[in-house]
């Protein structure tokens, strides 16, 4: 496209722009006539009519000038009247009442149980098995034998001591009965006699050692040794467990620390039994607090009857306190300024800014320690238009005379 037909659109557009603006705004007029625009063009270009009058002179312009700040002042004036008097309208916001919530009422703690009893039955002597007498799983009794080891050198030995304490015996007995034998003599043989007591006494420990016997009742575990195996006194033949009640140790945080004492009532859940709560009590507490968690161990005594639980079982345990009662509050409710924490209180249908400081945060609630009554209500919605000591009107509930006066 040539120059002169771009120079002529671009004409034809800015005129056609002009020609919309004149059209659409009413005080185009007065400012052509401001730019030297003769009073005929204008007439020839806005037709005159009701909503807008004719093009005046410069005095009349000047005048109507005047007199229109004076109606946008009157306008003005009127709105700020009408805004005034919405200002000293009541807030409308939404409340909700201060309930009373606890604290540290409750402890929840993952323990690993064990046996009331646990033995590794090992032997008292070294030498060869011969023989088992204990199952997996059988419930056995203190003194039980469990397994023998070959004793036929101990039998001999016995045997021997005893032969000897036979010929002992009767060798004090005749220095006894003798008169031809010194004093001496006769106390010797008495000597002689003790001492084949106690090889007697030896042989036969060592012989009753050759038993491996059962330490407690209990619960056997998985005999660890066949027939034939040679043992020593280091050797795990068989474990026992006595689980008529299980022992829970648990880590409970450093604020239970004065809470918890011998006794308590627990409650432990495990998960191989669901559903299933098992009682038990405190039975000990450790003496100090493990300086890295900052928790102290709990070991709790819980009663298992008919011999469900097992030793090694990972338990849920709880217990309860009598806890800390503070104020609860919708967590919508808590804002925070360069001063800290604060809830809108509504008193005598006012908001009153209260300062609060936070307990502890739930999904539902938030737990604050401030001077907050039971049933106070406090603003939950409508917060951005409440000012300290402003009137509010709480949604839902009627107008009072005094809220519609102010």
């Amino acid at each position: 496209m040539r120059i002169w037909k771009q120079l002529l659109l671009c004409l034809v557009v800015l005129a056609g722009a002009l020609a919309l603006w004149v059209y659409l705004v009413p005080s185009a007029g007065g400012t052509l006539t401001k730019m030297g625009v003769p009073g005929e063009v204008i007439a020839a270009v806005i037709p005159r009519t009701s909503a807008q009058p004719a093009p005046a002179p410069a005095g009349g312009a000047s005048g109507n000038a005047a007199a229109r700040p004076q109606g946008e002042g009157g306008a003005q004036n009127g709105q700020r009247g009408a805004g005034g008097q919405g200002g000293n309208r009541a807030t409308l916001v939404v409340t909700q009442p201060v309930a009373i919530g606890t604290v540290n009422d409750r402890l929840s703690a993952i323990g690993s149980g064990q046996a009331i009893q646990s033995v590794v039955v090992m032997p008292q002597a070294s030498g060869t098995v011969n023989e088992i007498m204990v199952t997996s799983g059988q419930k056995v009794t203190k003194g039980q034998v469990l397994a023998r080891l070959d004793d036929e050198e101990q039998t001999i030995e016995r045997d021997k001591a005893r032969v000897a304490l036979a010929s002992a015996q009767e060798k004090s007995a005749s220095y006894k009965n003798l008169q031809s034998f010194s004093r001496l003599d006769v106390f010797d043989a008495q000597i002689a006699e003790q001492a084949a007591k106690l090889a007697l006494s030896t042989a036969e420990l060592n012989l009753r050692r050759r038993d491996i016997v059962a330490p407690i009742d209990g619960i056997a575990g998985i005999v660890a040794v066949n027939i034939g195996d040679n043992v020593t006194t280091q050797t795990n033949v068989v474990t026992l467990d006595d689980r008529t009640a299980i022992l829970v140790d648990f880590w409970a945080p450093e604020r239970f620390a004065v809470a918890i004492e011998p006794g308590q009532p627990v409650e432990a859940s495990s998960i191989a039994r669901p559903g299933q709560v098992f009682s038990g009590k405190v039975e000990a507490i450790d003496n100090r607090i493990d300086p890295a968690s900052r928790t102290m161990r709990i070991r709790a005594r819980v009663e298992n009857p008919g011999d469900v639980l097992r030793a090694g079982m990972a338990f849920n345990v709880g217990m309860r306190f009598a806890g800390e009662r503070y104020p609860a509050v919708d967590p919508l409710a808590v804002q925070w300024d360069g001063e800290g924490s604060y809830v809108w209180q509504v008193r005598d249908n006012k908001s009153v800014k209260t300062r609060v400081r936070v307990v502890q945060r739930n999904p539902d609630a938030v737990l604050v320690g401030a001077e907050l009554k039971d049933g106070d209500r406090i603003v939950t919605e409508g917060l951005q238009r409440v000012r300290e000591g402003a009137p509010v009107r709480i949604s839902g509930a009627p107008e009072t005379a005094e809220v519609a006066r102010q």
